[in-house]
């Protein structure tokens, strides 16, 4: 099984998570998360696959969700405008994101990681 590793080469947490994946020789395929940002599609196809709510994809801590005030704004907007939204900027969106065939994780926690692919 190889799974889809989307990542900001740039980021620690991505970085932390890649070597991870490594060290656990585990086969993935990258993908720049903002040269070839998520579209609103696949964002709502990893929701379903992953059941996560879609508040698991926002990138809360970047500089661009806070500049762009999206703390207040985004509960105005429904779930496909917040994923048009997603879908406009990569990074606006939690990284890193590992998709699997039946499974989908955003951010990296060891443990949650550990449990999916060991």
């Amino acid at each position: 099984m190889k799974y889809l590793f989307l990542e900001y080469p740039q980021c620690s947490t991505c970085q932390k998570a890649r070597r991870w994946l490594e060290e656990h020789k585990i086969e993935f395929t990258t993908r720049h998360i903002v040269e070839d940002n998520p579209t609103a599609e696949e964002i709502a196809s990893w929701q379903t696959k992953g059941n996560l709510p879609l508040k698991r994809f926002i990138n809360t801590s970047g500089l661009l969700y806070k500049s762009l005030g999206l703390k207040d704004k985004l509960p105005l907007l429904s779930e496909s405008e917040q994923r048009q939204l997603l879908a406009s900027n990569g990074m606006l969106v939690k990284r890193p994101i590992l998709v699997g065939n039946n499974f989908v994780l955003t951010g990296f926690k060891e443990k949650e990681w550990q449990e999916h692919l060991l």
